[in-house]
């Protein structure tokens, strides 16, 4: 093979202990297989292709992205504490120029895991991606980054945990939310009041193929990352867009992949879903790292890839063309409040019905920004569950004025004293200061 041309980090944690059932998708032959084509291939004998042992995240690393309730340790195994543990790892081997790239293959999976945390819903407990980001900001002094997921599912999780920051660009490219779980991701999600603009959701047709994905990514894409101006640029590498993944409807191959990683030529890759496990998982995984490393990857084929059975339908080229004259407004012209939630009393607020499918969880919560105009404003999430009785989430966002520091100091206090919420957690950006309180 060639000599390198980026110096790239693996990261490997296939998670033997850790599966919902034996017989699930979500399981650990998802990534051995994986690892098998890896080393049949020599990928390891690319020199600058280096293999690094995942980091184990700790429960302050989650506490910065999500109110977790009761607490960290009873929605989490170490599975999930190594698998975002792996995510922090690929962050410091590029923050530290240790190598130019690094890739997360990590389970279990992350961007269905919203801010507030009560158990699992698609699979996910806690944002591998979050944890990730909120870990390089704080340590590394990193303020603007940019994820762009390409899981077939919307990443719901990631855009909740983001939802407010206009320092975090969220682009999500799935299948439309109306054929697919979780129902969402559609344009007219796009941010916060504070943040309008910085989600921004592309749904595609069942049956969009490589040309329809790689066609987004010039049209709406990249000309959006190329005014953001990203320092970090994250790829939530779902890989369920594949044809012959059997719990979506996609046309996207391996090459295509590999095509969409080159171009987009993201600093990180975490892994995400995808559920052929034989048939694309190590064919894509091997094409992203080839990209990644800034190798050769045109042999890079499927043993069943036919191009004419994949070619997607010229109404869905329409679809697509159209979607590309439209996106880009939301993020370059967005409008000037968010669809969805009210204003009152100073603050926006949002409530929310959520049920967490893999845990049969349901849960409500109201979501209030306090705004202001200095600063990001103070978040305050009540949640109740049908595991957890009524909790408090507060969060102070860094940066924030002393007014907003007050007045977040003071929501904690008074809710202690009060006794008002079984449990309560405080998220205090502004000072590092993780706390939480149960009664």
């Amino acid at each position: 093979m060639h000599n390198d041309k980026n110096k790239l980090g693996i990261i490997f944690f296939p998670a033997f202990d850790w599966a919902i059932s034996p017989t699930h998708p979500e399981r650990e032959e998802r990534l051995l297989y994986t690892q098998d084509q890896l080393w049949e291939e020599g990928v390891f004998d690319i020199k600058g292709v280096c293999e690094y042992k995942p980091d184990v995240a700790e429960r302050t690393d989650v506490e910065r992205a999500h109110f977790c309730f009761p607490d960290v340790d009873a929605v989490t195994t170490r599975s999930h504490m190594i698998a975002a543990g792996g995510a922090i790892r690929a962050a410091r081997l590029v923050l530290e120029n240790e190598c130019d790239k690094a890739f997360a293959l990590v389970r279990p999976p992350g961007h269905h895991a919203m801010k507030v945390v009560h158990g699992s819903r698609g699979f996910c407990n806690i944002n591998n991606e979050a944890v990730m980001i909120e870990y390089a900001r704080e340590h590394y002094g990193i303020k603007r980054v940019a994820v762009v997921d390409t899981d077939c599912h919307h990443g719901d999780g990631s855009q909740d945990v983001f939802w407010h920051d206009p320092d975090v660009l969220f682009i999500s490219l799935h299948q439309d939310g109306r054929t697919l779980y979780p129902g969402s991701g559609f344009p007219t999600e796009c941010g916060g009041p504070k943040a309008l603009g910085r989600t921004i959701n592309i749904p595609l047709p069942p049956r969009t193929s490589d040309e329809g994905f790689l066609t987004v990514l010039d049209r709406v894409v990249l000309p959006i990352l190329d005014d953001f101006k990203p320092e970090l640029i994250v790829n939530s590498a779902g890989q369920d867009n594949h044809y012959s993944d059997p719990i979506t409807n996609m046309n996207f191959s391996a090459q295509g992949y590999a095509l969409l990683n080159q171009r987009l030529s993201p600093h990180i890759a975490v892994l995400e879903g995808g559920y052929s496990i034989q048939g694309a998982l190590p064919y894509v995984n091997l094409g992203i790292i080839l990209a990644m490393a800034g190798q050769d990857f045109s042999h890079v084929r499927e043993p069943d890839y036919n191009a004419e059975a994949i070619r997607q339908d010229r109404r869905i080229d329409d679809y697509v063309d159209a979607l590309c004259d439209q996106l880009p407004a939301l993020y370059f012209d967005p409008p000037s409040t968010p669809e969805d939630g009210s204003f009152s009393n100073g603050c926006y607020v949002r409530k929310k019905n959520i049920y967490y499918d893999t845990d049969g969880i349901t849960e409500t919560q109201v979501e209030s920004l306090h705004l202001c105009d200095d600063c990001l404003g103070v978040l305050k999430v009540e949640s109740k569950s049908s595991v957890n009785p009524k909790s408090l989430g507060v969060q102070l966002y860094a940066g924030a004025c002393e007014s907003c520091r007050s007045l977040a100091l003071d929501m904690v206090e008074q809710a202690r004293l009060k006794g008002d919420y079984r449990f309560i957690q405080f998220i205090n950006r502004c000072d590092k200061e993780y706390s939480r309180y149960g009664y």
